[in-house]
C-alpha cells in the first residue's frame, strides 16, 4: 500500500475505530481539543518544539506542505504560539491540520478556516520570537511520543498517532469495525433494540459466575 493510499483510507476512519482495532496506537493528551467541533484530519506529522517562543513554529510551518499535520509542543501555556495569520498560511499551504500542545489565539478566525486546529486552550497574548528553531525532532506530549513522519488521525474524540507500519496493520480491522457499527446504528435507528444485537445478558451471566465474559455486538 502506498503512503498516500494509506492516508486516503485513514481519512474515512474515526479515531474510535482505529483504537478499537489496535489499542496499542498512541492517543495524544486528551486536553487537546478542537477549536471547532466537527473537523477531522489524517496526515503526516511535522514537529516543532517551541520552547515558549514563536520561531520554531514559524520555521516548521515553512517546512510543511500539503497533507502534513504540524504538531507543536509549545513548552508552556502562559501565551499562544499560533493564531489567525499562522493558521491561514497553514491552510494556504495545504496542511491537513494543526495540533498545538499549548494555547492558540484569534479563535474566531481559526474557526472560519477549513483546516482543523486542536489546542489545549486560548490566550490573547503570544510568546516572543527570539530563540533558534527546533524542528523535525521527536516530541513527548505529556509523555506520549510523537515523531516526524508518524501518521496522525484527528476528530472530535481525540488524536491518534502511529507509525505507517502500525497503521497499516490496523486499518483493515478498523474499516471492518466502522462498517459493522454503522450497520448496527442503522438497525437501531430502524427500531431494533441495542440489547437485541449485544451479548449483554451472556456477558453479565459469565461475570456473576466468576467466568471471563465477552461483550460483543453483532
Amino acid at each position: 500500500m502506498t503512503p498516500q493510499g494509506l492516508l486516503d483510507r485513514l481519512a474515512g476512519l474515526s479515531t474510535t475505530s482505529l483504537v478499537d482495532a489496535s489499542p496499542a496506537l498512541r492517543v495524544l493528551p486528551l486536553r487537546l481539543r478542537p477549536v471547532v467541533p466537527g473537523g477531522r484530519c489524517a496526515g503526516r506529522v511535522v514537529t516543532a518544539r517551541a520552547n515558549r517562543d514563536l520561531v520554531s513554529v514559524i520555521h516548521a510551518l515553512r517546512e510543511s506542505g500539503p497533507g502534513d499535520v504540524l504538531v507543536v509542543d509549545a513548552g508552556g501555556d502562559e501565551r499562544a504560539v499560533a493564531g489567525e495569520l499562522f493558521g491561514t498560511e497553514a491552510q494556504r499551504r495545504g496542511l491537513a491540520g494543526l495540533v498545538v500542545l499549548g494555547r492558540t489565539r484569534d479563535t474566531s478566525a481559526l474557526a472560519r478556516l477549513s483546516m482543523p486546529v486542536w489546542s489545549t486552550g486560548f490566550a490573547p497574548n503570544a510568546f516572543g520570537a527570539a530563540a533558534l528553531p527546533e524542528t523535525g525532532v521527536p516530541l513527548a506530549l505529556d509523555g506520549v511520543a510523537v515523531a516526524p513522519g508518524d501518521l496522525l488521525v484527528g476528530d472530535d474524540d481525540g488524536l491518534v498517532v502511529a507509525t505507517a507500519d502500525e497503521v497499516a496493520a490496523a486499518v483493515d480491522a478498523a474499516e471492518a469495525i466502522e462498517a459493522r457499527e454503522k450497520a448496527l446504528q442503522e438497525r437501531i435507528l430502524g427500531g431494533t433494540s441495542l440489547f437485541d444485537v449485544m451479548t449483554y445478558e451472556e456477558h453479565l451471566t459469565a461475570l456473576r459466575e466468576g467466568r471471563p465474559g465477552r461483550l460483543a455486538f453483532g
